[in-house]
């Protein structure tokens, strides 16, 4: 799964919240004449979906959630099958041909602040601006979770941060989901998961 050569988010299915859906999805978008961007709530199902798998990387292990928010990579999927970044697997503790529910958001509200907790300290060691520089693969996310564990590459590396919490526009009343694309949103950060490992020791 990756869009063609030269769109936006190539080479960052991975680490971006795009997701493969099928093309009624796109006619669902038409009738409901949403606005940009369009986000999509994928969810378990209680009493369909299997069991969660566990994640068993204690490196990268998030929080276990029962529903994600993410934007379309595109309308491609075959009938009843979507295509998810593996975070949001994950997340929602998910293996291949599991059942979720799919659907439209609208309500989505713009995000002011997130706050974000990497899990290595090199994140702040290795990268000159790290802000400049998360700021800018942000733009491959429409919205964040809270509760998630999503994922940028820089200079061949991976580094993946906790979204502790999120703060909505304007009054930045606390969120459990917020728009990334077309807003200001502020980052800020909790000392690096390793950092803390390190002075419990």
């Amino acid at each position: 799964l990756n869009m063609t050569m030269g769109s936006f988010s190539h080479g960052h299915v991975q680490t971006g919240d795009k997701m493969s859906v099928p093309r009624n999805f796109w006619k669902a978008i038409e009738q409901s004449r949403a606005e940009v961007p369009w986000l999509m709530e994928v969810s378990r199902v209680e009493g369909v979906t299997k069991e969660r798998v566990a994640d068993v990387s204690e490196n990268y292990a998030a929080a276990p959630l029962d529903k994600v928010v993410g934007g379309p990579l595109d309308f491609r999927a075959p009938s009843n099958y979507i295509f998810l970044p593996w975070w949001m697997m994950r997340a929602l503790g998910l293996q291949p041909r599991d059942v979720v529910d799919v659907r439209l958001i609208e309500n989505t509200p713009p995000g002011s602040a997130a706050l974000l907790r990497p899990h290595s300290s090199k994140f702040a060691t290795s990268i000159a601006n790290p802000q400049a520089v998360l700021e800018t693969e942000l733009k491959h996310y429409s919205s964040l979770t809270q509760g998630s564990c999503i994922a940028f590459d820089y200079n061949g590396e991976r580094f993946w941060f906790d979204v502790v919490s999120l703060r909505r526009a304007p009054r930045g009343e606390k969120a459990p989901f917020v728009k990334v694309q077309d807003t200001n949103i502020i980052t800020e950060f909790l000392p690096a998961k390793d950092k803390k490992k390190s002075n419990k020791k």
